[in-house]
């Protein structure tokens, strides 16, 4: 029989019994349920709360990736312009807990002595979700019901402060600072973290010495090792910014000696190295000390820095070529920092354009930099419109080298120009070594953005001359597209057996793409033949093509020159480039504007040679506007200012024709003809003058009034074409004009036409000449509309373009299509356009006769559109806008600034529905056809 003993209770069981039967139980607001809850909210939620949260923020430490070109953030949080593009509101187990925990305490033990700690959980993880706005309102909500202890009070401000600024509400946020330090003062004991977060405030604001003296503060009574060390840093960066080096270098040396992160050690060395450079005077020695760090292996994934920083040493000393050729180190040896690498290229590109004034190789470097750098850096947008801008001098400088290449090869004997182009055109590589070269070139990382390359060698830009970029071109093509034939429809790559059979024939391996290195007759061979041929038909064998090519390298210099000027504000470099102008063209069609310039950048420099170019204006050319304005400097306001008259009095005429009151209307263009003989609008008011006397007389005093046009503005080019077309016309159907008891038979104003008008069929596309203004371009055909027809609808291309993988992502497309408008955008939906549209028409009529261009308008809420159908292709649209563009300051009666013209798919056309729409595809326009 067993024997039964009676063993004592454990008391450990006994008391879990007790909180169950508790926990069971309702709560009651009684001493013992008081304990009991504070018992378990502090151990059970608190405790382990705070525990989650230490390690999400180790967590975040070890993925944080610093910048330590700028001032680091106080704080591991992200900074506020990264969050404004990010917002993250990613669900994170950890931080969820802490969410169900701080509800817990609220919810189920109201009368613990924690719920203000447990609105501040809820407060910090909703913080570092990126909830910022409802993490401020749990600190708002603590603070003011909390208030009375001075501790949470001021913690609970330092976190709305912290909400506040990562929604960049800078504002609030330093008035609710203000509020928690006077609160500090009260409570008379300094906390690290709310003098922190002032001190980020204060960096915000660029009040970096009150920023140290928080810092130090800080430092000095901080628990957490790891912030401590963080803060020294960021406060030696503060130190060194104000120039106070004695102290930084003491404190990044701190850094150094402390169990800091690798990087920030490395950092805090390069700093120290450049300090004590700088504090004892010997330069040599930190050049030294900088490249000694490459002999530690633990400073291998550091080197391109190592070179960066060398490079930043030998630009403050001025050493300008030393300072490039360690960026280039920089970029070489960045294979996996691509921040570091861009801001080597960056810093390329600044010396190039700043220092050097080689704006053609800064237009690559600043290239590369867009390529590498990432959106959300500081000074993303202006990089990119450098770039941008800087392409205008690349174009120019291409046609420069391009036409005095082809004259160059012209001057030859017939016989040796061919041999010549070969020999000019073939790359200087073995077809064996092609593919290594171009693998060498293209990996070289040095190089900036390849697909510009071609303008980078000694100043020679045009793509022929540069026998590396012919082969890298032959290359990609066959990496791209494999062995073409020289055929149409060659991108094509289902091809019919018939196809198939041909390239079989022709020697090539159709199954995996290879022909024979040294065929004569594959497709490099051929490509290059069709160059060859391209290249000698485009030499300028004559007078006249000579002529035309002088004029567009003379026209190349003058932009050059005015970009620089104007645009880049180096008057040196336009002097330049205007001097090798009057070199090279002495007697060119821009003289006065060149002597204008030399005279204003000559000014406060050289009065000798400012003077002598002041003369030469007014000696060559005393009637132009350059001339009244050396001898009246407000001339061009003035100007101006008879210009808007001008506009304004062509306006009230034009509203005068459309109500058909013709005599007055005669009355009002005297008038402003007699006011304004010289305007450009002088023509325009003769032809509203001569309609109106073809509506009241008869015909003998219609032609007397085209012919005092086309004898007094013969150079006129909107309004003298249509005048001549009229009296052809006139000529054509002279006896049927002659019975009229008016010239003119009378017809709908709001479609003003000088013949009657019929009804219009449907044409085969008929070829627009080539104008003066274009004369070196191909001709182009425009599709002859059908008024009151409904389009249909234009089936998409089935060539799919090809994106550029560094331009950003666009709801526009460069996909060929077979309808192209100009479109004229005002930027006022509330100006009338009646008079513009007419001087559109007429310019059409008058310089398009046969093609009958229609131009519409579509009105949005704060734009108009005037748009020009239709032309069937990209190159025919480009004949026009630039036909077009040097009338449009005539034909369009409104504010310059209030209006652009631009070329548009019928796609991307029905695309434009807001302002925002068409500010976007004009960016995309600049960045894909100009």
């Amino acid at each position: 029989m067993k024997k039964r003993t009676n063993k004592p209770l454990n008391p450990f069981l006994f008391f879990l019994c007790l909180l169950f039967a508790f926990g069971c139980i309702t709560p009651k607001d009684t001493a013992v349920s008081r304990r009991m809850q504070n018992l378990t909210a502090r151990y059970n939620y608190i405790y382990n709360s705070n525990v989650l949260l230490t390690e999400y923020n180790e967590s975040l430490i070890q993925s944080y990736s610093d910048n330590y070109e700028k001032i680091l953030p106080v704080y591991f949080d992200p900074e506020p312009e990264v969050n404004l593009v990010l917002k993250p509101d990613v669900a994170n187990k950890q931080l969820d807990e802490v969410i169900f925990k701080g509800q817990t305490i609220i919810n189920d033990k109201s009368f613990s002595n924690y719920i203000d700690d447990a609105y501040m959980l809820l407060g910090k993880a909703n913080y570092l979700k990126g909830n910022y706005f409802i993490a401020s309102e749990y600190f708002d909500y603590t603070a003011k019901t909390y208030g009375k202890d001075l501790k949470t009070f001021i913690m609970a401000l330092n976190w709305k402060a912290r909400s506040q600024m990562e929604l960049n509400n800078m504002d609030y946020a330093n008035k609710i600072l203000d509020t928690m330090l006077r609160a500090e003062d009260e409570l008379k004991k300094d906390l690290a973290e709310p003098l922190a977060t002032t001190a980020q405030m204060r960096i915000y604001q660029k009040r970096y010495k009150e920023a140290i003296l928080l810092l130090e503060t800080a430092i000095r009574i901080a628990d957490e090792k790891q912030l401590r060390i963080r803060w020294q840093y960021i406060l030696a960066q503060l130190q060194e910014k104000e120039n106070d080096f004695q102290n930084a270098f003491i404190n990044y040396n701190k850094v150094e000696n402390s169990n800091a992160s690798f990087e920030m050690y490395f950092h805090a060395n390069l700093q120290r190295i450049k300090l004590k450079a700088l504090i004892s005077g010997y330069k040599v020695d930190e050049e030294k000390a900088l490249l000694s760090l490459l002999k530690d292996d633990k400073n291998f994934d550091y080197t391109d820095q190592i070179y960066y920083q060398v490079g930043e040493l030998f630009s403050k000393e001025g050493n300008l070529i030393k300072a490039e050729e360690n960026y280039l180190k920089s970029v070489r040896k960045s294979t996996k920092n691509q921040n570091q690498k861009a801001l080597a290229y960056l810093k390329i590109a600044d010396l190039n354009f700043k220092s050097f004034k080689n704006y053609i190789k800064a237009k690559l470097y600043y290239d590369s930099t867009v390529l590498s750098l990432p959106k959300n850096f500081p000074d993303y947008d202006n990089i990119v419109k450098k770039a941008n801008n800087l392409q205008f001098l690349t174009d120019r400088y291409t046609i420069i080298s391009k036409e005095d290449t082809l004259q160059a090869i012209a001057r030859l004997p017939e016989s040796q120009r061919e041999n010549r182009v070969r020999a000019f055109l073939t790359p200087k590589v073995s077809p064996l070594s092609t593919t290594a070269t171009t693998n060498q070139f293209l990996n070289d990382p040095n190089a900036p953005n390849q697909s510009l390359n071609s303008a980078a060698g000694s100043g020679n830009t045009f793509y022929f001359n540069n026998n590396a970029a012919i082969s890298n071109g032959f290359a990609d093509f066959k990496k791209r597209w494999g062995n073409r034939q020289l055929e149409d429809n060659w991108r094509l790559s289902v091809r019919s057996s018939a196809q198939e059979n041909n390239q079989i024939l022709a020697g090539g391996n159709v199954a995996n793409g290879i022909s024979p290195a040294n065929d004569p007759n594959g497709p490099l061979s051929n490509i290059q033949t069709a160059l060859e041929k391209q290249y000698l038909t485009s030499l300028p064998t004559t007078a006249d093509l000579i002529s035309k090519s002088n004029q567009k390298i003379i026209d190349a210099y003058f932009d050059i020159a005015s970009f620089y000027q104007q645009e880049l504000n180096d008057k040196s470099e336009a002097t330049k480039v205007y001097l090798e102008l009057l070199k090279r063209f002495p007697d060119n069609n821009h003289l006065v504007a060149v002597y204008y310039s030399l005279h204003l950048n000559y000014k406060g420099i050289d009065e000798g040679k400012s003077n002598e170019y002041r003369q030469l204006v007014l000696t060559k050319f005393p009637n132009s506007n350059f001339a009244k304005t050396i001898l009246d400097p407000s001339f061009s306001e003035k100007q101006k200012q008879l210009e808007n008259v001008a506009i304004n009095n062509y306006n009230m005429a034009f509203n005068t024709y459309l109500k058909k009151d013709y005599r007055d209307l005669v009355n009002q263009a005297n008038e402003n003809i007699k006011a304004f003989p010289n305007n450009e609008l002088a023509p325009q008011y003769a032809y509203l003058k001569a309609i109106a006397v073809g509506r009241t007389s008869k015909l003998d005093a219609l032609l007397a009034e085209f012919n005092a046009i086309t004898s007094l503005y013969p150079d006129d080019k909107i309004i003298t074409p249509l005048v001549k077309d009229h009296l052809k016309y006139i000529d054509a159907n002279l006896a049927e004009f002659k019975q009229r008891p008016v010239a003119l038979i009378d017809f709908d104003a709001n479609e003003p036409r000088f013949v009657n008008q019929v009804k219009t069929e449907i044409a085969a596309p008929k070829p627009i000449e080539k104008s003066v203004n274009a004369a070196d371009e191909p001709k182009i055909a425009v599709t002859k509309p059908v008024e009151n027809a409904v389009e249909k609808p234009v089936e998409q291309p089935t060539e799919k373009p090809v994106v550029n993988p560094t331009k950003p992502a666009s709801i526009f497309s460069t996909a060929t299509s077979d309808t192209y408008y100009y479109v004229i955008d005002v930027a006022d939906a509330t100006i009338t356009l009646s008079s513009s549209r007419f001087g559109l028409g007429q310019f059409n009529r008058g310089n398009y006769p046969d093609n009958d261009l229609v131009h519409k308008l579509i009105e949005l809420d704060n734009d108009q559109l005037i748009y020009v159908t239709s032309f069937i292709d990209l190159e025919d649209a480009k004949i026009y806008q630039e036909s077009i563009k040097g009338q449009l300051k005539n034909i369009m009666k409104v504010p310059e600034n209030l209006y652009k013209g631009f070329i548009i798919s019928k796609e991307n056309f029905d695309k434009l529905k807001d302002r925002q729409r068409i500010n976007e595809y004009l960016e995309f326009y600049k960045n894909n056809y100009q």
